[in-house]
């Protein structure tokens, strides 16, 4: 069974960063394209980044562009969200998603990710 665990979260101020990880479980992370997504107080889940197997393709929405950067370090089955310039509406829990059998491309449509993490809580805060 695969399990996927995040961990990194916390409180930072503006302009603070965060990394995040992702550790999977029950198999291995180069067979899979990993998604970050978040979801704030009051909203609906959206999608911030993916990366796609073989780091072929690496996607991230426009309001995270040249501040997140998704990575992954297949031989210790983890995947990365750096989190750089950090914003107040960058505030939400955020989770990963494993997609199996999408090689060499991406995408944040929520219903393809066939594991889904517990989520960690980011906040940015003054």
């Amino acid at each position: 069974q695969v399990e996927l665990v995040e961990s990194g979260g916390g409180v930072v101020q503006p302009g603070g960063s965060l990394r995040l990880s992702c550790v999977v479980s029950g198999s291995t992370l180069d067979e899979y394209a990993i998604g970050w997504f978040r979801q704030a107080p009051g909203k609906e889940r959206e999608g911030v980044s993916c990366l796609s197997t073989s780091d072929a393709m690496t996607y991230y929405v426009d309001s995270v562009k040249g501040r997140f950067t998704a990575s992954r370090d297949n031989a210790e089955n983890t995947g990365y969200l750096q989190m750089e310039s950090l914003k107040v509406e960058d505030t939400g829990v955020y989770y990963c998603a494993a997609d199996y059998g999408m090689v060499g491309l991406c995408v944040l449509t929520q219903y393809t990710y066939d594991v889904w993490g517990q989520g960690t809580q980011v906040t940015v805060s003054a």
